[in-house]
């Protein structure tokens, strides 16, 4: 009969937190393509770069393209080791040509600025890209400032329509969260569940909420007036921070301004990462520092770690248990129990299958779960035992410690 109890209780509990986990990302305010405004406001881009030879080219084309009438774009040349600053060169070159023909045409149309600043050597107490965007916004003249990731790339009406919900949402910081492009196997198996993870930790309805202080931003794409970044002390207020986004998010909120996170799926795509190797150190790395800064989230961090561990090792073989049973002397209780499984399994799938398809991959990879769940919980582990050992990460080259 315990068999029969332990799986009813797993069955319950599971069901719950299942719904739970899949139903906390609500992000209400959407950015839907619109025209450019009449009245456009000098808007500075900046873009830190460090070694980013595979995405500067298309994130910066991406750039230059959009109709927004009134913008420059700033990159940051944070030190690169390889191609990068080549392809700046390109760039600045193609663009001084766009611009030298235009104004041979008269066209009336203004081309976007490129501007490439090579950054300086990382000082002591800071960490690479607060520094890099702390230059980069040194160098803008912009009423507002949008930060843009290099590995993100816009479609041509971006700016605009991120402008326009900013002033209609009357937001002092606005970001949104960009598609995720998925290509390689274990991005398709990792992602998504690593995507539902940060949606139980950060509600966007609390973060819009003005009267708490749920404070996250996207360091892919941040929108902001010039005069509120100066008014919180800029990047600098925040230079010992790796996670620069949700500090000077929190920075923007907690002096009384007005933040917004929204959907900006339909305006700009991210690539984070191509391979298993470069999502172990990118998300070992956010995790150890999200732990590090919040040890609250220590224990929730392990909790986490052991549901995703338990959904790797024993759901698989749940069904199979009250199979085998059913064929000793399980009788109806095993029957129960095969049931049970078979039930929470298709409830668990239904969910990952909606997630999946939300991120425009084969609902096939809902049945991968196991396996990304695996993952999870090794970085999930791995991230916890590095903040209570004091071990450090690296990342892009850089090595940062707990403090």
């Amino acid at each position: 009969m315990w068999y029969l109890i332990l799986s009813t209780a797993f069955f319950i509990g599971g069901i719950v937190i299942i719904y739970w986990l899949h139903n906390q990302y609500h992000l209400d305010i959407v950015v839907k393509p619109v025209p450019p405004p009449q009245d456009a406001p000098l808007i500075s881009i900046c873009v830190p770069a460090r070694n980013e030879e595979r995405n500067i080219r298309a994130c910066v084309e991406s750039l230059l393209a959009q109709d927004y009438p009134n913008f420059e774009v700033i990159v940051l040349d944070d030190r690169s080791t390889d191609g990068t600053l080549d392809i700046l060169r390109e760039l600045a070159m193609e663009s001084l040509s766009s611009l030298s023909v235009q104004e041979h045409t008269l066209t009336g149309t203004r081309a976007p600025v490129l501007h490439i600043i090579h950054g300086s050597e990382l000082p002591s107490g800071w960490t690479g890209k607060p520094h890099a965007l702390h230059q980069a916004s040194a160098a803008a003249r912009g009423e507002w400032l949008c930060f843009v990731d290099a590995d993100t790339f816009l479609s041509f009406t971006a700016l605009a329509s991120c402008y326009a919900k900013a002033l209609e949402t009357n937001a002092d910081m606005f970001t949104i969260m960009t598609f995720q492009y998925l290509g390689s196997f274990w991005e398709k198996v990792v992602m998504p569940l690593v995507m539902t993870a940060l949606s139980v930790g950060f509600s966007p309805r609390k973060v819009n909420d003005p009267g708490r202080k749920d404070a996250i931003a996207n360091g892919q794409f941040i929108l902001i007036k010039s005069s509120v970044y100066r008014a919180i002390g800029g990047h600098e207020r925040v230079k010992d921070q790796i996670v620069e986004d949700k500090a000077i998010s929190e920075q923007v909120k907690w002096n009384g301004f007005h933040l917004i996170v929204a959907d900006g799926m339909r305006v700009a795509r991210t690539r984070m990462y191509t391979s298993l190797p470069e999502m172990w150190e990118g998300w070992t790395k956010n995790i150890f520092l999200g732990l590090r800064d919040q040890p609250s989230l220590l224990v929730l961090g392990v909790f986490g770690a052991l549901l995703a561990l338990i959904a790797a090792l024993f759901l698989p073989i749940w069904p199979l248990l009250g199979f085998s049973w059913l064929f000793g002397s399980g009788g109806w209780r095993a029957v129960l129990v095969m049931i049970e499984s078979l039930i929470f399994w298709s409830f668990l799938i239904w969910n990952r299958v909606r997630v999946v398809q939300k991120m425009e991959i084969s609902p096939w990879y809902a049945l991968t779960m196991p396996l990304g769940a695996a993952v999870f919980a090794a970085m999930m582990i791995t991230s916890a035992v590095r903040v209570v050992s004091g071990k450090g990460v690296t990342w892009k080259g850089r090595i940062y410690s707990p403090k």
